[in-house]
């Protein structure tokens, strides 16, 4: 299998890339603002770019996207980038896709969903709340509509090994270990589940060795809210010096809207693959803390 990853310096792309390779694909990664020694420049709003790596002479099987703009708030404000770098991107990928004849993956969010009657299945109607909701929404549908083998993985809150260490548990850790003082104000009304980037680069591996298509939901069996993922790492830091101070969404008084009751039942993955085991947060720690 010959793949492109889209988005290969971040934290699920550079998981992908990395697992991909060991189970002996040829790989290829891109970047686009952040740069890593094993990633090639690829900017998905401007397919002509003359410095973007020739995806179409690559040609390959499958193209992982997994660029975006994530900020949540920040897309509230900022409506026309948010809709240049999540849907037109995928628009340009999946031209490029069709010029190769490559399957798309695509990576979605339970944002999809108003957090009323969660966590949530495939089939659970959409709903979504915020500007970055409905444009992830917009493009994974376009997607679906576009390539008729189109794989979509829905995924949320996060977490794992990553160059920078920008997702929430990482910074977490990276403060503790660092003797930082932490001040976490956090919604205790949010509630998800989380997911190891490792996991998802695996459940993915399988899916496309498998040809699998349509939307999947993957998740790890951790539910919990912001306050419990927090607490949940600072255990691992009996000397950690921190203030926590649980807020209401609404006291947070966030520009964009959130799903409350979100996460995923991943039925139909683990339907498919019962002998799949997935990590925890307390696997994970368990690990980071012995290094």
């Amino acid at each position: 299998m010959k793949v492109f990853v889209v988005g290969a310096s971040g934290l699920v792309g550079g998981n992908c890339m990395k697992h991909f390779m060991e189970q002996g694909w040829e790989v290829k990664g891109s970047y686009f603002s952040f740069s890593t020694d094993d990633t090639v420049f690829y900017n998905t709003l401007e397919p002509e770019h003359p410095s973007n790596f020739d995806i179409v002479g690559y040609g390959p099987d499958v193209i992982v996207h997994c660029g975006a703009l994530t900020h949540v708030d920040y897309c509230e404000t900022h409506e026309e980038e948010s809709y240049e770098k999540t849907v037109k991107s995928t628009q340009n990928l999946i031209a490029v896709a069709k010029q190769c004849g490559a399957k798309l993956v695509y990576l979605s969010t339970d944002y999809v969903f108003d957090g009323i009657d969660g966590p949530y299945k495939e089939d659970a109607p959409v709903n979504p709340l915020s500007v970055y909701a409905r444009h992830k929404l917009e493009a994974e549908q376009m997607a679906l509509h576009e390539l008729n083998n189109t794989l979509v993985l829905r995924v949320t809150n996060v977490y794992g090994d990553e160059v920078r260490g920008k997702n929430f548990i990482a910074r977490i850790i990276d403060q503790c270990k660092n003797h930082q003082k932490l001040t976490l104000k956090l919604p205790y009304d949010q509630y998800a589940t989380p997911a190891n980037a490792w996991d998802i680069a695996r459940a993915m591996f399988v899916l496309l060795r498998d040809g699998k298509q349509g939307i999947y939901h993957i998740c790890s069996t951790d539910f919990l809210n912001r306050v419990e993922l927090a607490l949940r790492v600072l255990a691992y830091f009996p000397d950690a010096e921190y203030d926590l101070i649980p807020m209401s969404t609404e006291e947070m008084n966030q520009p964009a809207k959130r799903p409350l009751i979100g996460g995923f039942v991943k039925h139909k993955f683990s339907s498919e693959y019962p002998d799949f085991l997935f990590g925890t947060v307390d696997t994970y720690l368990t690990a980071m803390t012995k290094k």
